[in-house]
């Protein structure tokens, strides 16, 4: 292992704060292996992409196999207005506050941002003001190429399910059979390694192509996959809502064979959401095989494998499943890995980032992690599936939350992205304040259950006062906190986390409780997700026809030991986006069950769930340009 040096950097700071991408443009980034370094990684550690991105590699975890662990934060928030709280930018800003000035050893895991609200309407995810990612622009655009390896991967299954069905249309079994096994110069059959899979799947224990019956070749070769089961559609890393139903097949050469389907947004793959809770190359391999892709018409279901393409979609993965090493603006390490959706998948970075940077930092280290949405769905599917998966325990759960949004839960006026904030927003109101405080408190006490220690980080806006932060601050050690504490890092960069910095440590060093999760997995489907109703404040839960038969259909097929990956609106406890505050006595509908068994989880629908985002009337790629003469991104957000 190399020599450390302190590579911290020290901001110029303006007021009032510039343009996100200004701040970024204005700062040079270390050369990535001066914060590779830092880490103490070697150089045959890591890969270099281009100056100021390094791809990771899982070889690290072994040879730190025998090393201690450091801290480990999740950083969830309340229930987020449609603007956001800004839960990316108070992680980035408290490890800068850790590592610029607390001296503590700290990497900061994200999740790779889309294309899709990048050009879209959210814009990027590094953080904002002084407390980001850099480079900004290559953070939220191709950056090493991950999410373009899933959509490959992704598609190609696609076709290997349409092309099946195709090929199985017009041949007999031993046609199907001779062409899937076919002679080699010597005339000798054989089966590929992959297609012992299958066989083993099937109770086939015959090696040799020529000693399986004529029964045993049927099974073997002819998956009959029901074209209406199909769960696998296609995807592409860009909103674009007229894809969201469309008709396949349409071409003379597939013979009538039309079929009705769609695309998803790249991050919706179910791939993304295994690259997320994978722990290993090895580990990858088998859940991509385990994706199940719809059912047979007899009822079974139908893998990855038994196409025979998961090892394709294995090499297609090999690069994307290590780590991206970046930096914040004050020169902290970053590890940029995944980006589950956060409503049908679980909204979280990976594992394996994880597992890399706990080791990285060592004991008295802190890895900050942060999981998307609010509290009720980030923090929780953190917990009982990430954690699940991983074996980590968190110490700490910081949870952020904005006057604007306390506000919003007391009453306030609908905020609506695009639109100037209601008056009520940019005035002292501590009534209002307070009474929204009841969304706090339930993510704290609902947060608390898992063992660990909640610290509350209020995200400060200029407009907001004195005894507005002070109500907040009070509602949070009331509801159990560990400790609130009001920041400004989005002004001041990490010295304006470094209370909330202080509080993370005391909280970390302070906990003696064992993780404990919501539900145990050895329960039913549905006891599970009436766990996790009852915790957003649900008396019951209503299930659709269709709800129970899927639950039905995956109990028999012997999935009901996976977590549950609850798939509803980030705005509100409930099923309803506009019931705020934090709402009791609902009955939660669930309209639909489905299944990512390759990543892990069951996800029930609560309402309905767009997979495609469309594009607004004014997309962010108004502003986004290329300066043609400096050759810098301009215009980002």
């Amino acid at each position: 292992m190399s020599t450390s040096s302190k590579t911290h950097r020290k901001l110029n700071v303006l007021s009032p704060v510039p343009a996100d991408i200004d701040i970024a443009n204005s700062v040079v980034p270390f050369h990535i292996s001066e914060i590779a370094q830092e880490l103490n990684l070697d150089p045959s550690h890591y890969d270099l992409y281009g100056k100021y991105k390094a791809k990771v590699l899982l070889s690290v975890l072994d040879d730190l196999q025998g090393s201690g662990d450091g801290y480990y934060v999740v950083v969830g928030g309340i229930t987020p207005t449609p603007l956001g709280e800004g839960k990316s930018t108070t992680t980035v800003g408290l490890c800068q506050a850790l590592g610029a000035f607390l001296d503590k050893k700290v990497v900061t895991c994200l999740r790779q941002p889309s294309q899709g609200p990048t050009f879209g309407i959210k814009g990027g995810a590094a953080g904002g003001g002084y407390s980001q990612v850099i480079p900004m622009d290559e953070f939220n655009l191709h950056l090493t190429g991950d999410i373009h390896a899933i959509t490959a991967a992704n598609n190609l299954l696609a076709a290997a399910i349409d092309t099946r069905i195709f090929h199985e249309a017009s041949q007999s079994d031993k046609a199907l059979f001779n062409r899937l096994c076919p002679p080699n110069k010597e005339g000798k059959r054989s089966f590929s390694s992959i297609m012992f899979r299958r066989l083993n799947k099937l109770g086939i224990s015959k090696t040799k192509p020529e000693d399986l019956t004529p029964e045993e070749v049927k099974k073997f070769a002819r998956l009959d996959i029901d074209p209406d089961s199909i769960t696998w559609r296609r995807v592409m890393d860009v909103n674009d809502r007229f894809l969201r139903k469309i008709t396949i097949g349409q071409g003379p050469e597939e013979k009538g064979m039309v079929r009705e389907t769609g695309f998803d947004i790249s991050v919706a793959s179910e791939i993304m959401a295994v690259l997320a809770l994978t722990t290993s190359l090895a580990d990858m391999r088998e859940r991509l095989g385990k994706m199940v892709i719809g059912n047979s018409k007899a009822g079974e279901p139908i893998t990855a494998d038994d196409l025979g393409v998961g090892g394709a979609l294995t090499v297609l993965m090999k690069d994307a499943i290590n780590p991206t090493l970046m930096q914040t603006l004050e020169g902290t390490p970053v590890l940029v890995h995944a980006g589950p959706f956060a409503n049908i998948a679980h909204g979280n970075s990976s594992v394996v980032a994880d597992k890399i940077a706990l080791k990285l930092v060592g004991p008295g280290g802190f890895v900050v992690t942060e999981a998307g949405f609010g509290a009720d769905i980030g923090t929780e599917k953190f917990m009982n599936i990430k954690c699940r998966y991983s074996g980590l325990t968190p110490q700490c759960a910081v949870i952020v939350a904005t006057i604007r949004a306390l506000k919003m839960h007391g009453g306030g006026p609908e905020v609506v992205a695009g639109k100037p904030l209601d008056r009520a927003y940019l005035t002292e109101n501590v009534a209002l304040v307070e009474a929204g405080c009841v969304n706090l408190a339930r993510h704290i006490s609902n947060t608390r259950a898992y063992g660990v220690n909640v610290v509350v980080a209020v995200n400060m806006f200029s407009t907001d006062s004195e005894a507005e932060l002070n109500a907040v601050k009070n509602a949070a050690l009331s509801a159990g906190a560990y400790d609130a504490i009001v920041c400004t890092h989005h002004a001041h960069g990490g010295r304006g986390a470094v209370d909330l910095g202080i509080a993370v440590q005391r909280a970390c060093e302070n906990v003696a409780q064992p993780l404990k999760f919501l539900y145990p997995l050895d329960i039913s489907i549905k006891e599970k997700i009436e766990a996790i109703a009852k915790s957003y404040g649900a008396s019951g839960v209503e299930y659709s026809e269709q709800a129970e038969k899927q639950i039905e259909m995956y109990s028999r097929q012997g999935f009901s030991n996976l977590p549950i990956c609850m798939a509803k609106t980030q705005y509100s406890f409930s099923h309803t986006a506009s019931e705020k505050g934090a709402p009791t006595g609902f009955v939660l509908p669930i309209r639909d069950v489905r299944a990512s068994i390759g990543a892990g989880f069951i996800y029930p629908l609560v309402g309905t769930m767009s997979t495609m985002p469309g594009l607004p009337t004014r997309p962010c790629f108004y502003e986004i340009d290329l300066d043609t003469t400096t050759g810098k991104v301009i215009g980002l957000s």
